[in-house]
């Protein structure tokens, strides 16, 4: 799985420790994890407004004007998924981390199994959480999460859905399979929706994917995929 973590503490030593920590889960397990790093609470809110948005979230809380109990407050109001994690050196605001459904704290200095297995955890809810997509074929259904989906192809009467693990045939249309998508799924030709958060480039006759493959454009649709990209990332 793709995460998007961010890391806010003002100490620049321990975020560079921790985000070492957070590399090495992600590479035993499997995962991609797009790491963002701030010293302060008012950095990553000022990126949240250029709309970077994460899956996790691991906070100091001792920090400038803004510490990292009212960042999570702030964030909760417009944010119910993010999974909050604390790394603190102190354990006076636990409490209030209860507040902001906090998933775990964990004391400076961080021990690498025990964050690996809150980051487990943290996983574990984002899937829980993830909208997927219902698709039934071979007199079976299956229910794919929308994240491992690279893009969807029309074939007459079927769709032919390209995920992570094999694609999927399904009796039914592209505009039905669309509205069942989320806000990534862009469609970029007649017979094609593309997972915006997998393009890596964008030529004039196609989009390249993570997977290496290569989805069909309709003529002058590089800028508009490209504008569509710079706005949800």
């Amino acid at each position: 799985m793709d995460y998007k973590i961010a890391i806010v503490d003002d100490s620049e030593q321990d975020t560079e420790y921790v985000a070492a920590l957070v590399r090495e889960w992600a590479r035993a397990a499997g995962h991609t994890a797009a790491l963002s790093l701030f010293r302060s609470a008012e950095a990553f809110l000022f990126a949240q407004e250029d709309g970077q948005r994460m899956d996790m979230l691991l906070l100091d809380i001792e920090m400038g004007a803004m510490n990292g109990v009212e960042l999570a407050k702030k964030l909760r109001q417009a944010n119910t998924a993010v999974q909050l994690l604390f790394i603190t050196g102190f354990p006076d605001f636990i409490a209030e981390g209860y507040e902001v459904e906090a998933l775990h704290y964990l004391m400076k200095p961080v021990a690498p199994e025990k964050l690996a297995a809150v980051l487990d955890r943290a996983a574990a809810n984002l899937a829980e959480t993830e909208k997927h997509l219902c698709v039934t074929y071979n007199r079976r259904t299956d229910f794919v999460p929308l994240s491992q989906i690279y893009y969807v192809e029309a074939q007459k009467q079927y769709v032919l859905i390209h995920a992570a693990d094999k694609d999927y045939r399904m009796k039914t249309t592209l505009a039905q399979t669309k509205d069942a998508l989320d806000e990534y799924f862009f469609q970029c030709q007649r017979s094609f929706l593309v997972n915006l958060r997998y393009v890596v480039r964008i030529k004039n006759e196609c989009v390249v994917l993570k997977n290496g493959a290569e989805v069909p454009i309709s003529r002058g649709m590089a800028e508009k995929i490209g504008r569509e990209i710079i706005q949800r990332f």
